[in-house]
């Protein structure tokens, strides 16, 4: 692990956003049933996986650093117009080190779990562009635009 013990503890934020493309007769099934499958609620449950996962982050990524978390909200949207689900994960923290990897654990775990919920529909589903969207805190912030980075 580095060495963090010398640093300033400041507010460290990060935000994520991972993109679930769905075919259409997935689309068509969490439209008829109002965000639920066989197995539940596919967006709820992918907001508890996110937000387990965010706080877990050092459990699964060598070298990461173990952080009590202040915050960390996912927001998970359908995009019809797309055909795709988008998954926004926010965290924040006041310590020593950054938590871009716990915002894209975050957003990534949600992906899987859309992925998970959905499977029994259709395994043409196609998660995609898990990025960093913004950070601040530590030496340097980071802002990317939307369209940014595909």
């Amino acid at each position: 692990m580095v060495d963090v013990g010398d640093k300033q503890v400041t507010r460290r934020s990060a935000t994520a956003l991972a993109r679930v493309a769905l075919p259409s007769e997935v689309l068509a099934a969490l439209q008829a049933g109002a965000g639920r499958t066989k197995k539940g609620p596919v967006f709820d449950t992918a907001i508890i996986a996110g937000v387990m996962a965010a706080k877990r982050t050092h459990e699964l990524i060598p070298f990461c650093h173990p952080l009590a978390l202040e915050n960390c909200k996912l927001h998970v949207d359908l995009d019809e117009a797309a055909g795709e689900v988008r998954i926004e994960c926010h965290v924040a923290v006041s310590g020593r080190t950054g938590v871009e990897m716990e915002a894209l654990t975050g957003a990534s775990v949600a992906a899987l779990t859309v992925y998970d919920m959905c499977k029994a529909l259709s395994h043409d589903i196609v998660l995609h562009e898990v990025k960093l969207m913004a950070k601040a805190g530590g030496k340097r912030d980071f802002a990317r635009a939307e369209g940014q980075g595909q």
